[in-house]
């Protein structure tokens, strides 16, 4: 009985240490990720019925008396138990459960997001009807109260595209566009995740989601078409320099200035994110200069090169200039 309570209890701690509302489908955020939920606690009530009528079935047939159940008896209670009412029971949740199964509409005016899988990271561009695209990575904004199509695909390996408070999981799978159409309901930062394997790093491929109130996204998109900033002013300095002599521009595309490369992330409004290297690290200096001389440290399969032979105060000094990007 200890080691059934101790199993018990550690069971129940690990259940509780799972539970956030950043990133949990009993937290939602949005109308999708509700409807599951509503399912997941209506089909869990089912169950706990079930199992309960179970267990006395079982109690019952322990104690009986011998020959308190006759062969007739018992072939109508297999008939009943075991094929009537379970059929009922199972036709009736499929019943229930087929109107949430229907696919949200999404209409010509409503934005469209597209995000390709990379590994470790996201590509996130903004397709809006009323104006230019928008290039991002491994943060996605959207606005509270409108539908969004979210068109997935990947570059290299499958990945899963996964956002629990806002709505199911989606294969992103390299040469197809699949169409996961969502709507947030309440704002708020919340978190995604990578759900299929995709290489070392596939646990620390994550994504910072961000819910805004309409009029804020609409600014926000606005902005971020604009060039790239360093305190109100064009993006130059040491950090810039260094930047461009080490070839990061091959790689990487910074609007307003000569970087446009394709092979990674754009970078154009880098500091503005809160997190960085897919959502696993803190936008802080160290850790942006960290990741720029050593990736693979940090990022185990990133396609990153590394840069050792930078100093400590050169990778300092393109840090401050990455995180001085909004």
């Amino acid at each position: 009985m200890r080691g059934l309570r101790t199993s018990l209890i550690g069971g129940t701690a690990v259940l509780l240490a799972g539970c956030n509302a950043h990133q949990s489908t009993l937290a939602p955020f949005g109308a999708d990720a509700a409807d599951i939920r509503h399912l997941f606690l209506i089909m869990l009530a089912g169950a706990l019925v079930i199992a309960t009528a179970v267990a006395l079935l079982m109690r019952h047939a322990v104690r009986a008396p011998e020959g308190d159940l006759t062969h007739r008896g018992g072939m109508r209670l297999v008939l009943w138990l075991g094929g009537i009412v379970p059929t009922i029971v199972l036709l009736g949740l499929l019943v229930y459960s087929l109107p949430y199964m229907k696919p949200r509409p999404v209409g010509p005016a409503d934005l469209t997001i597209a995000v390709e899988g990379e590994q470790f990271w996201w590509r996130v561009t903004y397709r809006p009807t009323d104006g230019a695209t928008v290039e991002s990575a491994n943060e996605v904004r959207i606005p509270v109260g409108r539908t969004v199509a979210v068109r997935l695909t990947a570059t290299d390996v499958v990945h899963s595209f996964w956002i629990p408070g806002l709505g199911g999981k989606m294969d992103m799978i390299p040469g197809r566009t699949n169409t996961l159409v969502v709507r947030a309901d309440k704002a708020g930062r919340y978190r995604g995740q990578c759900a299929e394997f995709c290489g070392l790093s596939h646990a620390l491929m994550a994504l910072d989601v961000v819910a805004m109130p309409p009029a804020a996204f609409d600014a926000w998109l606005a902005a971020q078409r604009g060039a790239a900033l360093r305190n109100g002013a064009r993006a130059t300095g040491d950090g810039a320099s260094l930047f461009a002599s080490n070839g990061c521009n091959a790689c990487h595309a910074i609007r307003g200035t000569v970087a446009a490369g394709r092979i990674g992330p754009d970078l154009t409004h880098f500091g503005a994110r809160a997190t960085l290297a897919a959502g696993i690290l803190p936008m802080t200096t160290t850790n942006v200069a960290r990741f720029v001389r050593h990736p693979q440290a940090i990022k185990p399969g990133v396609r990153m090169p590394a840069f050792p032979h930078l100093t400590e105060a050169e990778a300092t000094a393109i840090a401050r200039y990455l995180q001085g990007l909004t």
